[in-house]
Parts: C-alpha cells; sequence; structure tokens
C-alpha cells in the first residue's frame, strides 16, 4: 500500500516556492520561515479533513473542509513540506482529489492540493496507517480526524514511532487510554496535542482570562447542537463508535477544564439522554439524540461546590447557523455569557437564503486578489499553531512542559476525558451517579484522576 503524489500541480507552486504572505500572515510567519518544512500525515479522509462528503446530503459549513486545505496553505507558505493523506477505502480518493481541485485549487489563487495517498487507490485496508506512517520519520507531524473509538489505536501507534500528533476531540474515549498515552508521549518525547479549536476563538480566549478574576466556579451550563442531517453524513459511526457527548460537548468541557486550570477539579457525573429520532437515521439500534451531563465541580481554594451542566444535540432543525454554540459561566464574583453561534454578522442571498456567519472559525472568501485569506480563523489557527509547537520541539526553542502550560497537550486535558467516560458509564448504568477517583498528594494528586466508580444505590 504505497503512497501516490496526487493533485492538480501548477507551474511555480509547492513547498520550495511559496507566494508572499500578505498583510498578518507575514507578520504570523515569524521566524517560522526558516525553519525546515515539517512534513506532515494526515489520517482520515472526511469531511472536516477534505472538504469531502460521498453522500453530499448534509448542508455542511466546511466544504472546503479545513486540516487540509490548512495545510496545504502552510506548505505556501513555506511551513510545512511533504503531505500525506490516509485513509480506509482508497476507492475514494480519484472523487477526494476531484473535489479538492473545485474547492480549493480553482477557489484560490496559488494553492496546490498535491498530496500523497494511502492505501493505492484500487484497495480497501483498515490497517493502512501502518504502512503510511512508516513512510514517515520520527519528528514529523501527523493529524488524526478518524471516528472516535479509531483515535487511540492510531495515535499511540504514532506516538510509538516518534511522531507528533494532534488528535481531535474527544483524544480518546477512555481515561485508561489517556494515562496510557501520556506514558508513552513522556517515553517517546513527543507532543500529543487534541484539537480543541475553541481555545483560539478570541472571545471564548477572552472569557478563559476573565474566569480566572471571577473568584471560585459556581455554575456553568453549555449546550451545542448540529442539524439532523449531518448524522447522514455520521450514520456508519454515530451511536456505534461514539455518541454526541464525545462528539459536541467534548468542546465546552475542555474549555471549563481550560478555565479552571487547576483551581477546581470535576468529582462526580450523572448522564441524562434524549432519543426518539437518530436512532432511525444512523445504523445503529440505539442512538441518543440529547445528551445532558450534570458535573459536580470541587474548588481547591477553599473546598466549595460548583455545578456544571453541559449539553450537546445532533437532530437540530435546519436553522440560521450550522451550530447552535453558547454558555453562561458564573464564578463567585461575576458571570460571562457567550453566544458563539450569533456575531452580529448576518448574510441573505436568494441561493442560500438567511445565516448567520462566523467567518472567525473560517474564513473561505477568497480576498480580492483570489488568495486564500483564512489565516487568522481560529479552526486554522488551532492546526497552525500544532505545526509551529512541533517546530519549536525539533529546533529546541521549547520543550514538552513549556507546550503543556500553553497548549491543549495530553497532558492538560485529562479532566475532560475523565468527564466523558463518566457520563458514558452513567448512561450505561441508567443515570446513576459516577464517581472521579483522584490521586494522592497536594498538588499533582489533587488534579490527576486514577479511576471511575459507579456509585451504587443504597439498599
Amino acid at each position: 500500500a504505497g503512497g501516490r503524489a496526487t493533485g492538480p500541480r501548477t507551474e511555480g507552486r509547492g513547498p520550495a516556492g511559496a507566494p508572499r504572505a500578505r498583510g498578518a500572515a507575514r507578520a504570523m510567519a515569524g521566524q517560522a520561515q526558516d525553519r525546515e518544512p515539517l512534513a506532515c500525515l494526515m489520517i482520515g479522509t472526511g469531511e472536516y479533513t477534505s472538504g469531502y462528503s460521498p453522500s453530499r446530503v448534509a448542508a455542511s459549513d466546511k466544504n472546503a473542509g479545513v486540516v487540509a486545505l490548512t495545510l496545504f496553505d502552510l506548505r505556501r507558505r513555506g511551513r510545512v513540506g511533504r503531505i500525506g493523506l490516509c485513509g480506509v477505502n482508497g476507492k475514494k480518493f480519484e472523487s477526494i482529489r476531484q473535489h479538492m481541485n473545485r474547492a480549493i485549487v480553482q477557489t484560490y489563487k496559488g494553492m496546490d492540493s498535491a498530496v500523497e495517498t494511502f492505501p493505492g487507490d484500487d484497495e480497501v485496508r483498515s490497517d493502512a496507517y501502518l504502512a503510511a506512517i512508516d513512510s514517515f520519520q520520527p519528528g514529523d507531524a501527523a493529524t488524526v480526524f478518524t471516528p472516535d473509538n479509531t483515535h487511540f489505536e492510531i495515535t499511540k501507534a504514532l506516538v510509538e514511532r516518534g511522531l507528533h500528533v494532534l488528535t481531535t476531540k474527544p483524544l480518546v474515549k477512555t481515561l485508561d487510554e489517556h494515562r496510557e498515552l501520556i506514558r508513552l508521549a513522556r517515553e517517546k518525547g513527543v507532543l500529543v496535542m487534541c484539537e480543541v479549536h475553541k481555545r483560539f476563538d478570541p472571545i471564548y480566549t477572552d472569557a478563559r482570562d476573565r474566569c480566572a478574576t471571577l473568584g471560585p466556579f459556581s455554575y456553568m451550563n453549555s449546550y451545542m447542537s448540529q442539524p439532523k442531517t449531518q448524522l447522514l453524513t455520521f450514520k456508519s459511526w454515530a451511536g456505534q463508535a461514539s455518541d454526541i457527548s464525545y462528539y459536541l460537548n467534548s468542546h465546552h468541557i475542555d474549555f471549563h477544564e481550560w478555565c479552571m486550570a487547576g483551581r477546581a477539579r470535576p468529582i462526580r457525573v450523572t448522564a441524562s439522554a434524549a432519543t426518539g429520532v437518530a436512532s432511525d437515521m444512523v445504523d445503529a439500534e440505539t442512538c441518543e439524540d440529547t445528551i445532558t451531563l450534570l458535573v459536580q465541580w470541587q474548588n481547591k481554594e477553599d473546598g466549595s461546590l460548583g455545578t456544571a451542566v453541559y449539553t450537546s444535540s445532533w437532530i437540530a432543525p435546519k436553522a440560521e447557523v450550522h451550530s447552535q454554540q453558547r454558555f453562561f459561566y458564573m464564578g463567585h464574583k461575576g458571570e460571562i455569557r457567550v453566544d458563539q453561534a450569533h456575531r452580529g454578522y448576518e448574510v441573505a442571498t436568494d441561493e442560500a437564503g438567511y445565516a448567520s456567519c462566523n467567518p472567525l472559525f473560517m474564513k473561505y472568501t477568497p480576498n480580492p486578489e483570489g488568495e486564500f485569506a483564512g489565516q487568522l480563523g481560529y479552526g486554522y489557527r488551532s492546526i497552525e499553531a500544532f505545526i509551529d509547537a512541533v517546530a519549536a520541539l525539533r529546533s529546541g526553542e521549547k520543550s514538552i512542559d513549556a507546550l503543556n502550560a500553553s497548549l491543549p497537550t495530553v497532558e492538560s486535558t485529562v479532566l475532560t476525558t475523565a468527564i466523558l467516560e463518566a457520563g458514558r458509564r452513567s448512561l450505561d448504568h441508567q443515570g446513576m451517579p459516577v464517581q472521579i477517583v483522584y490521586g494522592t498528594g497536594e498538588d499533582s494528586g489533587w488534579h490527576s484522576p486514577t479511576g471511575l466508580e459507579v456509585v451504587q444505590p443504597v439498599a
């Protein structure tokens, strides 16, 4: 299952001849332009990576994708060199190339979608990622955007071979898997980062910083949804490989963990679900429509308690946004409200109707010169931050410990995994509470979960 260089290539484009980076994009490059371009392997060929959806029945907001588009632009800017794309079904690659040619090469001036693909175009191999990994070198970078239940196996294989990894949320599905990745990443000295792009949203970033001034945590309520048509894209794995809480609640749970930063810890999780729609649209016998997690938090400063309610759904109707996204946070000294779905920017057209737009995530509209101009979007910046971090590690400019303090690494996202798994266990035990168990020690042990225990009813 060897790789193959594919995609339209125009003379003068490619890694060696990156065109000028304009305005803010040039300023962001900084010293990174002097580093050797990174080789990067993308594992997973789905909509978030390539923009390609076989059914095209889901009216998505990511037609040009995010991961591949970002890496192609970073290659144009001289930051990335060799790019690989690995899936399971090689028979899809010709359609994927055609889609990326239309959505990227023909849309943006100076963009090149050439990529090596694994497995071969006539092959279907669930283990194709192993051959793809072996064609790259220790110290190279990789992204993993695959069904949730495959994250651990693939990420582990990459770490064992010495590659730095960016894996989409949820990083893994169980606390045991997360702890194993922490151990392996330390042993191999590689960066394992979770792709949770809300951390790069300027409003969420500012909200996080303000949370630190509001005293101990008291209450948080979050909601995030996607339209039910998206289930047609997810029908092969929804309800089997994962659930809507792992898929969407992970965003706001990670944000909350980031806000707390060792100042509070979750101690108990109780989950509840709504059903009746999703199970008729996917291949699973049972699939929750909406999942709510009720989480008890404990503040370190004074031992006081806080309550968080995280809700996510994938049966929303078609609306003015692809995803409703909002949260309310209250500390002892103040509160914050954020509605990410409505930024005061509205567009209406004869073709698409009314929409509330969010170009702060990904700006797909070309600039007046016809070039891609989405370098400031937080979807782009999340991936760029990973590439910059790997380059800084390779050059010795930064250490893993420094990155743990500033990025959503495997070391700094373990509480999110504990909450998500506890929520799943609670659902599987008819809504019984699940206690999060911690290690001993005043500092590291206080916020380092070691296990989960279902709270049994008193006889």
